[in-house]
């Protein structure tokens, strides 16, 4: 089963933000990357539009797109050549008409706002959320251990304390 979806919900007042910046990160995604890429970023975008006061209504909407693609992107390893898609953060930045300097420190602002890390579960893609290790770790009698590797009752119980995204081997649903 894949993780939850992430909600869209944003503050009426937040809305026109939302849908400028989102219409931006979908065009990218869509001429670049993938549709999985763009949910992330629209779900990235909704929680920063939720964040009281919302950094959304300061900046412009093309910075902001800019860095939240960058953002999911560099927890899922986008400047990796050896991932597809792929992309260097130089063309990420010209594709909004950015420099690279400037889309990085936008985005390192959204990755404090968030208080998002390396491999951060909660921004992985889903189709990598199997090979992201941070993931699946949990403390047993504490012992850190790779919940794909502990017994089907363990893994049950990580599950329903939202410790792990999903129980490995079980179909989708």
């Amino acid at each position: 089963m894949p993780p939850k979806s992430k909600s869209e919900n944003v503050p009426a007042a937040i809305q026109p933000h939302y849908a400028a910046i989102t219409a931006l990160t979908d065009a990218f995604c869509s001429q670049h990357l993938n549709d999985e890429y763009a949910q992330m970023c629209r779900a990235m975008t909704a929680t920063l539009g939720r964040k009281r006061p919302s950094p959304l209504t300061a900046g412009r909407a093309n910075s902001w797109a800019a860095a939240i693609v960058q953002t999911v992107g560099s927890v899922n390893f986008l400047f990796d050549k050896s991932q597809t898609p792929h992309m260097r953060s130089d063309d990420l930045a010209a594709g909004f008409g950015l420099s690279k300097s400037t889309v990085a420190d936008k985005s390192k602002q959204i990755k404090d706002i968030l208080k998002i890390t390396i491999m951060d579960p909660t921004w992985t893609l889903p189709s990598r959320l199997a090979h992201n290790t941070r993931a699946w770790l949990i403390s047993v009698d504490g012992f850190i251990i790779d919940a794909r590797r502990a017994p089907r009752s363990i893994q049950e119980q990580a599950f329903h304390k939202g410790l792990i995204p999903y129980i490995p081997g079980e179909p989708e649903k």
